[in-house]
């Protein structure tokens, strides 16, 4: 488990959604590319369906920190890439399944016009800090 330390946003800086302004970490630093919604064959999960392509994501983003003697408490960043904000709720509820609202990390979220495929939704990187165990 990594030190994380959460700090509150200052004063006439709060925040536009769910996310926490400044996260502070010590130990080894851990970056997860960013994923897509594709299965263990590399198969597209769930065309046109944002829900699910966020639950795949997050599935792959778990996988990856995993490899990495990591886990969604050692993430103190998420960049989401988007090709419509509107996907953003669907995102949200994926993220609570992994991370609960009193663990969340630092975030970035943008509007893209495409994606590497045009049937991906979302793409969406980590950044974790871990301590050798």
């Amino acid at each position: 488990m990594s030190e994380l330390t959460r700090i509150p946003a200052p004063a006439g800086v709060a925040p536009a959604a769910q996310y926490t302004h400044v996260v502070a970490a010590t130990g080894r630093l851990v970056a997860v590319s960013g994923q897509l919604p594709l299965d263990e064959r590399g198969e597209l999960v769930g065309e046109g369906d944002p829900a699910a392509q966020a639950r795949q994501v997050f599935e792959n983003l778990s996988r990856c920190l995993t490899a990495a003697g990591a886990d969604f408490d050692d993430v103190l960043k998420l960049t989401y890439f988007v090709t419509d904000m509107a996907h953003m709720p669907a995102i949200r509820a994926a993220r609570a399944a992994h991370i609960p609202d009193d663990r969340l990390p630092a975030a970035s979220a943008l509007q893209v016009a495409a994606l590497v495929r045009p049937e991906f939704l979302m793409e969406i990187e980590a950044l974790a800090v871990v301590t050798d165990r």
